[in-house]
């Protein structure tokens, strides 16, 4: 079966992908198509800057949806920088971390920001 290609570029329509309903629309058509069980390859060319916020909401997000095994064998990442891998390895631990114990994690950052009650 032949994945389905996305368009970073094509669906954001612009290669400045930093905002968070930007990435919405990536979530979307990633979980539209993990839904019906195919195989989804996420290109990025023509994307020249990517943020934290936009990568959580297009990708982090499916790891509150969707096993991680099933993440990690359906949705590929092509034409990514290395800087940007960098980044998005970050994302997808944190996600990871989030969405296994929620309140652990935002327990966690109000001790370390020194919010505790």
């Amino acid at each position: 079966m032949n994945p389905i290609v996305i368009s970073v570029f094509n669906l954001v329509g612009s290669s400045f992908c930093v905002e968070a309903k930007d990435g919405e629309a990536i979530f979307q058509a990633i979980s539209k198509a993990l839904q019906q069980e195919q195989v989804v390859e996420i290109s990025f060319q023509n994307v020249e800057m990517l943020t934290s916020a936009f990568l959580n909401t297009a990708i982090g997000q499916l790891y509150r949806d969707f096993s991680e095994e099933q993440v990690r064998a359906s949705v590929k990442v092509t034409e990514m920088a290395d800087a940007d891998k960098a980044l998005l390895r970050r994302v997808i631990e944190t996600a990871k971390l989030y969405y296994k114990d929620p309140t652990w994690l935002e327990e966690s950052v109000k001790q370390i920001m020194g919010e505790e009650e």
